[in-house]
């Protein structure tokens, strides 16, 4: 959510840029906060999917293969309280950033997640430009697809999240719920987590990594970085207002090594095969 830590930068550091300046984007936190995500989610998808289809033959042999159903929900439960936690993690960052030392840029304005009425114009702008009908819009530092993305969070740790623990602990949770939302929580969290996987490892692969402007990979999330050109290409208004302010020294990075990028891509690509996988399986477990 909150404008990101502007990593500080010599002139000696831009001088290691060869191919022209690179600009940061996202912090080291960041980046392990977003691959504690995305790891934790495919092992909560590739767990729970298995045993939302458990009839599939693709989900017995794999539960055959990984020590049976129980061995599954161990690790479902597992991949559950990692996720947590960096959760719970980013939640205390947020408020310890905009409610304690009142950050400012983290509930409102151009750097943060929060939608404004620039989103509502972008969204209407560029289904416009789909259409042929208008320019495409300039996006300010976080797009209205991004926003989205992240709130979806939001809401599937709430929903998916607390209907996943009233199960693991139902005779706490009968303390207080009654025996019909006991019974409503096991469809609520297979059918959230469902759409979640479908949203995830469609539309969200699509736009950001798959989508004209990123494909094959978006590597920004792995590297932290991206290079000028990019950057004015992508994010035209917020490279405008940062010229406009002369913060372009103090947002100077690094290039990312060799070893960073075959990194990324071996973990994209990775990711993005396993997503696709699942997805597949899931369809064709769903319809047939």
């Amino acid at each position: 959510m909150p404008e990101l830590e502007q990593a500080p930068a010599t002139a000696a550091d831009a001088t290691k840029n060869a191919n022209g300046n690179y600009f940061v984007r996202f912090t080291r936190e960041q980046r392990y906060m977003h691959a504690t995500l995305f790891t934790t989610f495919l092992g909560l998808a590739a767990t729970g999917l298995p045993m939302r289809f458990s009839e599939s033959f693709w989900a017995r042999k794999f539960a055959t293969g990984v020590g049976g159903f129980g061995a599954i929900l161990f690790l479902h439960k597992l991949c559950a309280v990692v996720l947590t936690i960096a959760f719970l993690i980013h939640l205390k960052d947020v408020v310890q950033r905009g409610i304690v030392n009142r950050e400012k840029g983290i509930f409102w304005g151009p750097t943060s997640m929060i939608p404004n009425w620039k989103d509502v114009k972008d969204l209407f702008g560029h289904t416009r430009w789909f259409l042929g009908l208008g320019p495409k819009p300039q996006f300010e530092r976080y797009a209205y697809w991004e926003k989205f993305d992240y709130w979806a969070v939001f809401w599937g740790m709430v929903v998916i999240g607390f209907s996943g623990y009233a199960m693991w602990f139902a005779p706490f949770f009968a303390h207080f719920l009654p025996g019909w939302a006991l019974n409503a929580v096991l469809v609520i969290h297979s059918e959230e987590a469902l759409l979640a996987v479908l949203f995830i490892f469609s539309i969200h692969f699509v736009n950001t990594h798959l989508r004209p402007d990123s494909f094959p990979m978006d590597m920004v999330i792995f590297t932290g970085v991206e290079s000028e050109e990019e950057f004015k290409h992508k994010r035209t208004k917020e490279y405008e207002r940062m010229v406009a302010q002369g913060k372009q020294r103090s947002r100077l990075g690094i290039a990312p090594p060799l070893w960073l990028i075959n990194f990324s891509k071996v973990v994209g690509y990775a990711a993005l095969f396993v997503g696709l996988t699942l997805l597949v399986l899931t369809l064709t477990a769903y319809f047939s």
